[in-house]
């Protein structure tokens, strides 16, 4: 009887192992790295765009920073911001003095279902940026080559590294930079890229903002799960 009990013991513990197991692996850690910019390969992932697409003047570069006290590299991006527009453009601008950088496409989606916050390490100047998640387009035009944008602001304090933790809900859905005035809501599971990106004007209260130099430096990107 006494081995019968130690062979069912076993028996239970093993199925105890492969129960909590399971359980660990439905369950994503708690935060998830999307950008580290930690090496100059990390360039290769984003594009820069700006209102000189448009005929306007800005202008914006993005390069990796050697922090040179043994600790890991951070990104720079930065740049100038303009509200003039060329002289004879044909493009009919409503608005100019915006920059932004631009992930590429992610092979397929990334899934950030388990994840209910976005936290970006920056150091920046006082301006305010937006930070900007693609998902796939059901929300604008259903069958066109146009993503959905979600957007969010945030203020970087300056001089000094700050972590901004944005909740998923606080992003609101937009459309060629103009706020969807409905209730709409993320689908977390299908996210195709994200941005960040600067405004010469707008933004929150106490910013800095208005026509000059911007630079802003981002350490990480990372997807958080904080409930």
């Amino acid at each position: 009887m006494s081995r019968f009990r130690s062979l069912l013991q076993a028996s239970l513990n093993a199925t105890r192992r492969a129960l909590t197991w399971n359980i660990e692996d439905l369950v994503p850690p708690s935060e998830r790295y999307i950008f580290n910019f930690n090496s100059k390969d990390e360039l290769k992932k984003w594009h820069l765009y700006s209102d000189s697409e448009y005929g306007g003047l800005s202008s914006a570069a993005l390069e990796i920073k050697d922090t040179g006290n043994g600790s890991t590299n951070v990104g720079v991006f930065s740049g100038n911001l303009s509200l003039d527009v060329m002289e004879g453009s044909k493009w009919n601008m409503t608005r100019s003095g915006f920059c932004g950088m631009r992930s590429k496409k992610f092979d397929g989606f990334i899934d950030l279902d388990g994840y209910d916050t976005i936290a970006l390490k920056l150091k920046g100047d006082g301006r305010c940026y937006i930070s900007t998640i693609y998902t796939e387009n059901w929300v604008n035009t259903p069958g066109q080559d146009e993503d959905n944008s979600w957007q969010a602001f945030i203020f970087v304090p300056k001089e000094n590294w700050y972590i901004a933790k944005i909740p998923l809900t606080r992003y609101v859905p937009t459309w060629r930079g103009n706020m969807i005035n409905a209730k709409l809501e993320m689908n977390p599971a299908r996210i195709l890229g994200m941005s960040l990106s600067v405004n010469a004007e707008g933004g929150v209260p106490g910013a800095k903002s208005g026509p000059g130099n911007f630079q802003v430096e981002v350490d990480w990107i990372k997807a958080l799960r904080m409930q």
